[in-house]
């Protein structure tokens, strides 16, 4: 992301040197006819101004002309070309404003209607309230020192590679002159927050109806601070992931792979629901889900086009990819599933509609819409193959598909970007190549793995992850927060 950043602000200066060059020589030009810069100003008396001889004159000789008041000095050099300040540009700002209030909207309602109306009847609340909860959790600690350790940049080089820079505590040295690119940097905190806030809240669909609340509130501030700031910076703040060239336009890495992985960590921690998979765990309200999925759409515009940081053509085509991407994904899992089950299912449609969302993610902003629509395809039955038949044949209990829709949608996403990459959509696609995106996909999800196995180890034999067998009979709803849906 903020590689393109920096490709408009070079843009923008490019320009700026470009008029200052042409001011400085029209300048010289002046200076050099000698009197045409102040017309209503009698002549200088230019005879002062030769240099003495070293013959005396005859006092009856002719005076040779002075050519030196004829002769115009040499035209001064060009200046050098001032780097233009980056300035404000108010179409970007609105549309970043509208951005980070639509990714907001993933979160809170979108994902909590999602997974709430994916749980059973006695955990739905307990669903919604770990979004939620999680959007406060997120907010307070990205202020502090989230924003920092992804997106500061560290004196130190090799240090840089890795992470940001904890200076800029409490944004501490930023005001309201202070940019990215062409908009305020308070709204780029703001909406790389959406960001930060719905990644961990993707997690916890894969241990929905079994984890304590006061386990999933210290997971997710560990895990915020030591997996998802650090990816971040590697991928976008300037480590090393980005500058080996790896693809992310809107978060493949940084969040799907990343929550998919950690997700499936939980999922094998934690162990199986009770009962699962014997008893009937069916979604209690599908409505609600609909609802959520639709709203998830809807602000993922806001997610893949607001990632162009930018209200320009490159966020156009952002648009565009994910309208066709998501589209074909839900209708290859939609008939995927009609071919292999029989029956087209609501559950299927939105579920793939998600999974092209999420494939179409890290290639929004570099293919064009016919590799949006492949992507889409091939992400649409591979996701319905993981989350339906390998989870089945494997065994491990991930509640809301949390991996096989966005661990191994992301993947599939990350490695399409290095195949479909188009540089006459966007010229940071040069280059492209599988192996690269092979980079990213390794380092992040070998990364994320290690360290959240470390934070669930520490929490499983400290407080203890999942909650007691009875309070999980009765359900999350009423024996951790004391309340019921009616």
């Amino acid at each position: 992301m903020f590689n393109k950043i920096r490709r408009l602000d070079r843009l923008s200066t490019w320009g700026g040197g470009i008029r200052a060059g042409l001011a400085a020589l029209a300048a010289g030009m002046i200076c050099a006819t000698g009197g045409l810069a102040l017309a209503q100003e009698p002549p200088a008396d230019t005879t002062t101004a030769a240099p003495p001889t070293t013959e005396a004159t005859p006092p009856d000789a002719t005076p040779a002309p002075d050519t030196t008041a004829a002769t115009p000095a040499p035209a001064a050099e060009p200046a050098a070309p001032a780097a233009e300040a980056p300035k404000l540009d108010t179409g970007d700002t609105a549309w970043m404003l509208t951005s980070t209030a639509l990714v907001l909207m993933m979160t809170i309602p979108g994902l909590a209607l999602f997974y709430g109306g994916m749980v059973r009847k006695k955990n739905v609340l307990a669903t919604a309230m770990q979004s939620f909860a999680i959007t406060c959790l997120v907010t307070v600690l990205w202020f502090i020192v989230g924003y920092a350790e992804a997106f500061g940049t560290n004196p130190n080089e090799t240090i840089n590679h890795y992470v940001g820079n904890y200076s800029n505590f409490l944004l501490g040295g930023m005001s309201n002159d202070s940019l990215t690119g062409t908009i305020p940097e308070w709204v780029f905190v703001v909406f790389q927050m959406t960001f930060a806030i719905i990644t961990p809240a993707l997690i916890t669909g894969a241990f929905a109806e079994r984890m304590k609340f006061s386990a999933m509130c210290i997971f997710m501030s560990a895990w915020l601070l030591l997996v998802y700031a650090p990816i971040a910076h590697w991928v976008w703040g300037g480590g090393f992931l980005m500058n080996a060239g790896v693809l992310d336009f809107a978060g493949g890495t940084v969040v799907h792979i990343n929550a998919g992985i950690a997700g499936l960590m939980c999922a094998l921690v934690m162990g199986k629901r009770k009962g699962y998979p014997t008893e009937n765990m069916a979604p209690h309200n599908l409505v609600l889900s609909l609802i959520g999925a639709s709203l998830l759409w809807v602000g993922w515009f806001g997610f893949n086009a607001g990632s162009a940081v930018a209200s320009n053509a490159l966020a156009g085509a952002a648009m565009i990819n994910t309208q066709v991407a998501t589209a074909a994904a839900a209708l290859a899992w939609m008939f995927a599933e009609w071919i292999i089950a029989r029956k087209p299912s609501v559950l299927g449609i939105i579920s793939g509609a998600v999974a092209g969302l999420v494939a179409v993610t890290p290639a929004s902003g570099f293919v064009n819409p016919t590799g949006a629509l492949i992507i889409g395809v091939i992400a649409g039955v591979a996701c319905y193959i993981s989350a339906v038949h390998v989870k089945k044949m494997v065994g491990y209990d991930d509640s809301l598909d949390a991996f096989g829709v966005h661990g191994v949608g992301g993947i599939i996403g990350a490695l399409l970007t290095g195949v479909f990459a188009d540089v006459a959509i966007n010229e940071g696609g040069k280059g492209h190549n599988v192996m690269t995106q092979l980079l990213g996909i390794g380092w992040t999800a070998g990364y994320c793995a290690v360290v959240t196995l470390i934070i669930l180890f520490v929490l499983k034999f400290t407080i203890g992850l999942t909650v007691k067998p009875e309070q999980e009979e009765e359900g999350l709803d009423y024996s951790l927060h004391g309340e019921s849906v009616h």
